[in-house]
């Protein structure tokens, strides 16, 4: 048994025409192969890298295996290997994520980020699948993440609010995956890490100080051309056409009327012999030159790298890349990478074969090992082993046996994607939410929330963030769906209790309603679906008179801030009611209006009440009787003779000048035919907007006035703001 250092790694590149093991380990940044073994298909087992007879791909897999062994002294169990990507599907997406208030990003907010990346891809795949087949995410590559918008290499440790990623996703059949692992089962093998053939090239082919570079690496097999495009530090792209170096076996198989395996010597001498010799299917020995050999197959060239040249071009935004690495047994045909370059219109000494000269860094320890650019995917899926440990495993989903990709990472929720399971059934649901205006303006009120998921693993509660392994048993009882939503009108914010207002000289407080529908309805109204709520910020004459329980008559007066109204008036918030079956004096009205000049239509409130009692009652009485004597002994009183001047020139049209006495100084009114009470407020010094008292006294001759009363020369009026 060998002797070595690290742990070794066995990995197997299984093409469509032949079968590549190596055996190596990895000390530092140098990757040692310790054996190799290249095994052809006696037969046609393979297509287009599609295992077609899954029994002889297994035989000739343990055959690769024995020779190992054999080199190395030791069994091997565990295997890497990689997926053509004959029917390879990639999805790019972008995805975000913002936390509640700037923090410290850790590795699991980096695992969440991706797995909403690769569940987002997945979703975004399923909605372009247009055929019956299954995928299976076999793999995703980050491609630049984001720290507040700006890319960033490595999110951890920084301090974000919002953190995103750009990612690849990478989808294959499950007939192509389950193909492959039952073939390495044949040869007793199990699978420790899985990958995809262009991922694995990449890893020796385009180390990653080259990355910063727009290149693309051209994996040139038997049955495909695998492609992947780097740039700006990432790996950006993955793509492949079914055409490859068997394309070019076929016609030189036709042209010299040999068997596949003829052809294929026929091929590989091509490009090292001036000429080769062969015998046909006749038996008979022929002869052909290396230049015909290139004439016969450079109509299938120039088609195969056409197909290569557009597919970059349209990995890559529609345009040509830098250079292309080409790896692989297909690309070293003569005249491959010549009509590469021309396709794609970049010079040819950017196109080349790349071999032992991009393999600085792996050290072989066997005497005649290879070094060309066969080797470059077999390292590089070794290589990948250390880059992600993956597989493919099984467990239970519901009963229900699921494959899933193992990339060490997996939980629950990925099972329950996988198994196609509603992701509303992970969650608790929310009830039937309630729609309805509020003035005017759309309001959503949510269902309650119902009960989360009963998870179990293996019989143990578990949550969807609880880690799976292989043969697993999850029993996932589908979440609850929460009570609908219910409002009532009082729960609302514009809700308020009550508004106050003053009916008869007593203060009622009035309940808030709402308008529904047209409806008046109390905070106590449970919302419906599609309701219009208006708030009223006040009552209707009537409406207050039917909260009291009070019936006005026809035959009575209503007055809303002493002006006169009727039943349909808007009552707001601290106003005046009166309902009565007496019109109101002057001193209650006049002050407000009522069809008044403006100057009296903002004048507080009076009812006037305590005013029409002053002639019968109290002191007020003994003055206004004294005050109207003393009136008629004034020298210029108004004589019968006077009054019927005046209302001559009244008659007449002509202005009259009248003398009277306000709150005992005399006041000259001129310029009208006739005055009224009111005139003589526009002749005193009385702020009507500045309230010194309860209300207003307007007295004419020692008793109330109508404001409406005509007045004379020689009249007494006392105007005051009572207590």
């Amino acid at each position: 048994m060998m002797k070595l250092p690290g742990q070794l790694v066995f990995g197997l590149d299984i093409g469509t025409r032949s079968i590549v093991g190596t055996v190596g380990y990895r000390i530092g940044e140098r990757f040692h192969v310790v054996a190799q073994c290249i095994k052809e298909h006696e037969t046609r087992a393979m297509l287009d890298g599609q295992i077609h007879d899954i029994h002889k791909v297994g035989n000739t897999i343990n055959e690769v295996k024995n020779t190992l062994e054999t080199q190395i002294g030791r069994p091997l169990k565990d295997v890497c290997i990689a997926a053509a990507g004959r029917v390879l599907r990639t999805v790019t997406t972008s995805v975000e994520y913002e936390f509640g208030s700037e923090k410290e990003v850790t590795g699991e907010d980096i695992y969440a980020l991706d797995s909403m990346g690769v569940e987002k891809a997945y979703q975004e795949f399923l909605e372009t699948n247009d055929t019956e087949i299954k995928f299976y995410c076999v793999g995703y590559s980050v491609v630049r993440y984001y720290m507040n918008h700006y890319p960033m290499g490595n999110l951890e440790g920084h301090k974000a609010k919002v953190i995103g990623a750009d990612i690849i996703a990478t989808f294959l059949p499950d007939d192509v995956v389950d193909g492959l692992h039952k073939a390495v089962e044949i040869a007793g093998l199990e699978v420790a890490n899985l990958t995809l053939e262009p991922i694995a090239a990449i890893q020796v082919a385009i180390p990653e100080m080259y990355r910063m570079l727009n290149i693309a690496l051209v994996d040139v097999g038997a049955g495909t051309s695998d492609i992947s495009i780097t740039k700006d530090g990432s790996i950006v792209a993955y793509g492949m056409i079914p055409v490859a170096g068997d394309s070019l076996t076929e016609v030189i198989a036709r042209h010299c009327l040999v068997d596949f395996g003829t052809a294929e010597n026929i091929k590989r001498e091509a490009g090292v012999k001036e000429t080769v010799e062969y015998k046909d299917i006749m038996g008979l020995s022929q002869t052909i030159s290396s230049e015909e050999i290139s004439n016969v197959v450079e109509p299938i060239i120039k088609d195969m790298t056409k197909q290569v040249a557009d597919k970059i071009k349209e990995l890559n935004g529609d345009k040509s890349v830098s250079a292309v690495f080409v790896v692989g047994g297909g690309g070293k045909m003569p005249g491959y990478t010549d009509a590469l370059a021309e396709e794609l219109g970049i010079q040819k000494e950017r196109v080349a074969v790349r071999g032992e000269e991009v393999m600085q860094k792996i050290e072989f320890l066997q005497e005649d090992a290879k070094k060309d650019s066969l080797m470059v995917t077999p390292i590089g899926i070794c290589l990948t082993f250390y880059e992600q440990s993956n597989n493919f495993i099984f467990v239970y989903f519901n009963e229900q046996r699921i494959k899933l990709y193992d990339n060490n990472k997996l939980a629950v929720v990925d099972a329950a994607m996988q198994a196609e399971f509603s992701n509303e059934g992970l969650f608790p649901k929310r009830g039937k939410e309630l729609n309805y205006l509020v003035n005017g303006k759309q309001r959503i009120t949510r269902g309650a929330l119902g009960e989360s998921a009963v998870i179990t693993v293996n019989g143990q509660e578990a949550d969807i963030y609880t880690a799976v392994h292989a043969n697993d048993n999850i029993k996932v009882v589908e979440s609850t769906a929460g009570a609908p939503a219910t409002m009532d009108i009082n729960q609302l914010p514009e809700y308020g209790a009550t508004m106050s207002v003053e009916v008869n000289e007593k203060k009622v407080e009035l309940p808030q309603f709402a308008m529904v529908n047209g409806q008046l309805q109390s905070g106590y109204y449970s919302i419906q679906e599609n309701d219009n709520i208006e708030f009223l910020n006040y009552y209707t004459v009537r409406q207050i008179a039917e909260f009291m329980d009070v019936i006005i008559k026809e035959d009575m007066n209503i007055y809303v801030n002493n002006k006169l109204a009727d039943m349909n008036t808007k009552v707001y918030e601290n106003f005046s009611v009166v309902w009565t079956m007496e019109e109101l004096q002057l001193s209650d009205r006049a002050i407000y209006g009522d069809g008044t000049p403006d100057t009296f239509e903002n004048l507080p409130e009076d009812d006037g009440a305590e005013e029409r009692n002053l002639d019968t009652e109290g002191t007020q009485s003994e003055e206004n009787a004294i005050m109207k004597e003393n009136a008629l002994t004034e020298e210029d009183e108004v004589t019968e003779e006077n009054a019927t001047e005046e209302k001559t020139e009244a008659a007449s049209g002509i202005p009259l000048t009248i003398q009277v006495t306000v709150n005992g100084s005399p006041i000259r009114l001129e310029g009208k035919t006739e005055y009224v009470y009111v005139d003589v407020f526009q002749y005193i010094d009385f702020d009507l907007s500045k309230p010194q008292g309860s209300g207003i006294v307007t007295n004419l001759n020692g008793r109330p006035a109508q404001y409406m009363e005509p007045i004379r020369s020689g009249d007494v009026i006392q105007i005051y703001w009572k207590d």
